[in-house]
């Protein structure tokens, strides 16, 4: 019986190096742009040929070049959003490049028969080729299909538990990727996994009555889920269902509002000896205390530092504009250096300059970068019908910024946006259901965009904000209401 050799993944710290085809193959028909020449002979079969990461998996070959080394390389994608624009403002859609990942040398013997194994690497989910290659050129190959793995945990809590919904073995291409969950038959968002490999993670509080409650996992490309799989041009895909149970025991209440935003970074000094400015604070709140520091200047110079921002709107027809305004005079002491003590202000979310100007010229610049932050709810109490207020700061301006979308109960409601106010965002809503703790969370998600894919993701909420959203590092922002009797 022929020896099967074991084979150990190689570590994803190689994927980038390997990758060959800068044009990427996302919407490649055939064979994609710097995949290997291909000379066939022989045949090779793996042992199981579908399963999910981790999957152990024998491969046996017969009729293939006598006592050869030959290469074992798994083929896949790497993912990534495009962002276009001056201030990568404009979303382009998702792009997916060519990656081939190599799981080791093996030598056939003197009848050209080949036995190894190796398991298959977390990765994103459905086909992938993996080629034995001689010199570069595709000697054989076989398909197998990474299956999705869903799990939610805990199986049960009280109100507003976190729930955490892992899926593994998510797909690249359009019809295999852009999972929606849904709470109770009412859509709560979408999964994306285009820069994590397949791999989603997501946190929805439990809601509703004690008793058990129903979470599904549905595929989704066209924003919503699709309903009838069965009757789809791929049925194949499945479906996930689970049940939670909320108990009765004291709610799980999210954390003060304030908690929620991002963490405060803070600068240095730049290097060099000419004139510079900096921030102590390069990244905050609207509010946040900073110090902008200067040097390099003249003994005594008076300074004006101004700060940019962007006004405007994308759908009145007027569009929008840089402008700045003065934040503030300072005087460079004996040294040629000052500090001057300012506030984060009050404005759109996303990066900001600060100019140091004399007599109207520039001539040192720096920016810092405001991050959204959330005041509590307004009241938090109240009978059914109640009227209270969300209100945000810091909201940002560009496509994959400048919304957020409010769910109810695990129901999304709609979007607000934050551009023509200038980041402040303030939604006034009703309090509805029976008495008990009700829960309101925020996901950031994607204005509009371009997508070529043909995915129509936009103005719902993204579940996966935290590890896969485009462009800027955004937070989510729950709360929780009790209807009182």
């Amino acid at each position: 019986m022929m020896a099967l050799r074991r084979i150990s993944w190689i570590g994803l710290a190689l994927l980038l190096v390997l990758a060959l085809s800068p044009a990427g193959y996302g919407q490649a028909t055939g064979e994609p742009a710097g995949y290997p020449p291909a000379a066939f002979v022989g045949r090779i079969a793996l042992t199981p040929d579908h399963g999910p990461a981790g999957t152990l998996v024998t491969l046996t070959g017969s009729g293939l070049p006598a006592s050869a080394a030959l290469d074992l390389v798994w083929h896949t994608v790497t993912g990534s959003w495009v962002l276009r624009g001056a201030n990568r403002e404009e979303f382009h859609g998702r792009r997916f490049d060519l990656l081939p990942v190599p799981l080791g040398r093996l030598t056939t013997d003197a009848a050209g028969n080949l036995g190894a194994q190796f398991k298959v690497p977390q990765d994103f989910g459905w086909h992938h080729d993996v080629l034995l290659l001689q010199d570069g050129v595709i000697r054989n190959k076989a398909a197998f299909k990474v299956e999705m793995k869903v799990r939610v945990a805990p199986q049960s809590g009280p109100p507003g538990t976190p729930i955490t919904i892992s899926v593994d073995g998510i797909g690249w291409q359009n019809m295999e990727n852009s999972w929606t969950v849904i709470y109770d038959n009412r859509f709560t968002g979408w999964l994306s996994a285009v820069t994590t490999r397949g791999r989603a993670r997501a946190i929805i509080p439990a809601t509703g009555q004690p008793g058990k409650h129903v979470i599904q996992i549905v595929h989704g490309s066209f924003t919503f889920p699709y309903m009838n799989m069965q009757q789809s041009p791929r049925p194949e895909r499945p479906t996930f269902s689970f049940e939670f149970t909320v108990t009765g025991r004291p709610p799980i209440l999210p954390p003060p509002a304030a908690a929620h935003g991002l963490q405060i970074k803070r600068g240095t000094p730049p290097s060099g000896s000419g004139p510079a400015i900096w921030t102590d604070i390069i990244s905050g709140p609207v509010g946040q205390p900073m110090t902008v520091f200067g040097r390099g200047f003249a003994p005594r110079e008076t300074l004006e530092l101004f700060w940019g921002t962007v006004a405007g709107n994308r759908v009145s027809g007027d569009g929008w504009a840089d402008e700045s305004e003065v934040a503030g005079k300072t005087q460079a002491d004996d040294r040629g250096q000052f500090a001057f003590a300012m506030e984060i202000p009050d404005d759109l979310g996303g990066s900001h300059a600060i100019t140091a100007k004399i007599a109207g010229r520039p001539v040192a610049e720096t920016s810092v970068t405001i991050t959204p932050s959330a005041f509590a709810l307004q009241p938090a109490s109240g009978p059914a019908g109640t009227k209270f207020t969300i209100h945000l700061k810091g909201v940002g301006w560009t496509e994959t910024a400048n919304i957020y979308h409010i769910v109810y109960d695990n129901a999304y409601v709609g979007y607000a946006c934050g551009f023509n106010s200038q980041g402040d965002v303030q939604v006034f809503m009703k309090a509805t259901g029976e008495p008990g703790w009700h829960f309101i969370d925020l996901y950031p998600g994607i204005y509009r965009g371009r997508d070529v894919a043909g995915v129509q993701n936009f103005r719902i909420p993204q579940l996966t904000y935290a590890a896969d959203h485009p462009g800027e590092r955004l937070p989510a922002f729950r709360f929780a209401f009790l209807v009182t009797k």
